[in-house]
This record gives C-alpha cells, structure tokens and sequence, in this order.
C-alpha cells in the first residue's frame, strides 16, 4: 500500500526501545476479521493521535509509501 488507511481492533501497545530511542509496537487485527492474523505497526509515541489507546478499541493506522505513519483512535458515533 503507498498510501491509505487500514481499520482494525487493537489488542496492545508494546514499547520497545531501539539504541535508546522508544517506539512503540501497535498490534492490531482486521475490523473484519478479529480473531484473525495479528498485524504490527512500529511508530513514535508521537504518531499515537491521543495516548489513549486501549486494547479492544477501534483505530485506524495510516500508512504512506507501505510503511505505518500515524495510529488514531476511532471514535464511536
């Protein structure tokens, strides 16, 4: 995917830390599908829209050039 937006059900945030820079692991499933295969997404705690993640929420990982950009929350309406 070069560019685009994928909706699914978080299950945990993971922190790691890389030469001392943290990231963190965003592990998600398909909205569609959520006992199926877990994906991962490594962003900076900067790319998290809110720091209020939980798992079971619903987010939506932005991704540009194939690679995760942006993790936001979606909001229930």
């Amino acid at each position: 995917m070069l560019k685009g937006t994928r909706d699914g059900i978080l299950k945990k945030v993971q922190p790691v830390s890389i030469h001392g820079q943290v990231s963190w692991d965003v592990f998600f499933t398909d909205v569609e599908d959520p006992d199926g295969q877990t994906h991962v997404a490594r962003v900076g705690p900067e790319a998290v829209m809110g720091h209020n993640l939980e798992p079971g929420d619903r987010i939506q990982v932005e991704y540009l050039v194939g690679v995760a950009v942006r993790v936001t929350r979606v909001v229930p309406t």
